[in-house]
């Protein structure tokens, strides 16, 4: 007898193979029959119009803390995600040592890079872990999705260098140590190494995070070691990602592949037809890696992910040439800064300048959207444009922005205009999405909390195939989200709807599959607010044959694997 039978829907395995009516038996967590079933079940589901697909694997998030206090990993759970990939870019919140120092440096640090609300790290987790084998232990049996966890560099490089990890270089025997204490952390379940030289990641007190000091030789050693264990993989960060590689930081990725004998993947590759030339020379590193006898795989998104800003908080906006002098003052030296005209000219050059890099598609002023307001002054001006403002006043997009900023004491919320949500660019997208070097991906789930909210990219995606520009066919899209992910990490019997596969499923409706609008929610430990987004059209997600959605709600089931390195990953080689 079987425990689920999902009857008569449209299977799309994941193979890219097109759709085709079929039952799917379900048994102790397994697809044990895909076809005409005639078994009895002990619950049988009609799903007739409805499409079985396999369940979403997010191969970037940043769900190392939420997933502690929120197993379901929302919102993406509810947009088909069944399998999660933490402890990207650097960043985890283990190994930690006993120096409460450490965990209070590791807090302000993922709250500043990540925008996880400091509030929230300390109200929803007691940080009482030390090894990654005790961090890890936490999820065992508590897991709504499976979920896997790089070992992150700057925790590594804290607990072993304390203070001085922090653009210091360490002597022989620290290297030594960081190398004991990933390998014991990659033996316990860790899926491999993380690790960021990038320019944007700064720790709680401004400074450069950690791994950024890191020199070549520490970055081979420690990939040495990921060579050394079964199912592991490699992710990393660094400048070029932003602004094109230099050919210093080609060189760097592929030896680290090469060394490790295992894939490279980093986040994120930006589209922009009116730049093509990038993207040759961003994939250069895929080529040399190859070259070499690595394999290095860019991400990027299918999707483009709105993102706000406030001129009274970090924000992407720092990452402007020369404005992070003037942001991180004091509200009210900010204030009087942002009111000179001279420091707005030079922020407005600076901003267009060619050292701006792809950060500078941030500085199209006048396709902002105002959000929300908080004085009489700026009433009634939600929801429009700055540069319909602007020529209502008669004045510049750039000062009508900071001027009604100033009016809310910088508490403004500006929605910025997407530069490549164009018509040439998302025809140059979709050529790329098939591209071995390439991965869908980069959610950045669970960061990044208050002003983006990647996480709804699956349903998206899909309803863009469907009913939108229709791109890429449906199978191709589900193709790309699920068997390609679980093939870069290795993962065991997840990725397709085949018989002997684990039963994580996303069951949809593909008249209507979308994902929902943005909004905000307090619902984050001390009453932190995050934007989420609700799915439409998703019907049912399994993990291993529960249900943990079911009409677009959480169940609570918490079935999901918490995946260990070797055990439930296959080694990939390049």
């Amino acid at each position: 007898m079987l425990d689920v039978l999902l009857r008569g829907g449209t299977v799309v395995d994941g193979t890219g193979a097109p759709g085709a009516r079929a039952d799917v038996g379900i048994r102790d967590g397994r697809i044990v029959a895909v076809g005409k079933v005639d078994e009895s079940a002990g619950q049988e589901i009609d799903v007739t119009d409805l499409v079985v697909a396999p369940g979403i694997v997010d191969p970037h998030t940043h769900y190392d803390a939420q997933l502690l206090w929120d197993p379901a990993a929302s919102p993406s759970n509810l947009h088909g995600v069944t399998t999660v990939i933490g402890g990207n870019c650097g960043f985890t919140i283990a190994p930690l040592s006993a120096d409460t120092d450490d965990a209070d440096y590791l807090r302000r640090m993922m709250a500043r890079v990540e925008g996880m609300p400091l509030g929230a790290l300390e109200a929803g987790l007691d940080w009482e872990w030390r090894s990654f084998a005790d961090y890890l232990a936490r999820f065992e049996g508590n897991l709504g999705v499976n979920a896997g966890f790089l070992v992150g560099h700057c925790a590594i490089r804290r607990i072993v260098m304390g203070a001085d990890a922090v653009g210091g270089q360490p002597t022989p025997e620290q290297l030594s140590a960081m190398t004991a204490l990933l390998a014991e952390s990659i033996e316990a379940g860790g899926l491999g190494f993380s690790s960021s030289q990038a320019y944007t990641h700064s720790d709680g007190d401004g400074q450069p995070v950690p791994s950024r000091a890191a020199h070549l030789d520490e970055m081979l050693a420690l990939c040495e070691v990921v060579g050394q264990f079964p199912g592991t993989t490699l992710e990393f960060i660094t400048d070029g990602c932003l602004n094109g590689f230099s050919d210093e930081e080609i060189e760097r990725m592929a030896q680290m592949s090469r060394v490790a004998q295992r894939p490279l993947n980093w986040n994120v590759l930006s589209v922009d037809a009116r730049d093509p030339d990038r993207i040759p020379h961003q994939l250069r590193a895929s080529d040399r890696a190859a070259e070499i006898g690595g394999r290095v795989v860019a991400l990027t998104m299918p999707t483009i992910v709105g993102m706000n800003m406030k001129l009274g908080s970090y924000c992407a906006l720092w990452l402007l040439p020369g404005w992070k002098e003037v942001l991180e003052q004091p509200l009210g030296e900010k204030m009087q800064q942002l009111r000179d005209p001279e420091v707005r000219r030079t922020m407005n050059e600076r901003a267009h300048s060619k050292e701006a890099g792809v950060v500078g598609r941030l500085a199209g002023w006048g396709g902002y959207r105002i959000g929300d307001t908080f004085s009489a002054e700026n009433e009634g001006l939600s929801g429009r444009l700055v540069r319909d403002i602007a020529a209502e006043r008669g004045a510049s997009d750039f000062d009508t922005l900071l001027d009604i900023s100033l009016a809310d004491d910088l508490r403004t919320v500006l929605w910025p205009s997407q530069s490549d949500d164009d018509p040439d660019s998302w025809q140059l997208r979709s050529e790329l999405w098939e591209d071995p070097r390439i991965l869908i991906g980069g959610s950045d789930a669970g960061a990044h909390l208050d002003r983006m909210c990647g996480a709804p990219y699956p349903t998206a995606f899909l309803a863009d195939c469907v009913r939108g520009r229709q791109l890429v066919p449906m199978e191709t899209a589900v193709r790309l989200m699920t068997q390609a992910p679980a093939s870069l990490f290795g993962l065991r019997g997840r990725g397709t709807v085949a018989e002997g596969a684990f039963a994580d499923l996303m069951v949809f409706d593909p008249a209507t599959v979308d994902a929902g609008p943005i909004r905000m929610s307090d619902d984050l430990p001390g009453n932190n607010e995050r934007l989420v987004a609700d799915a439409v059209g998703v019907e049912h997600v399994y993990v291993g044959g529960v249900e943990i959605v079911r009409g677009g709600e959480g169940t609570g089931a918490r079935p999901g694997t918490l995946l260990r390195s070797g055990r439930d990953t296959d080694t990939v080689t390049p």
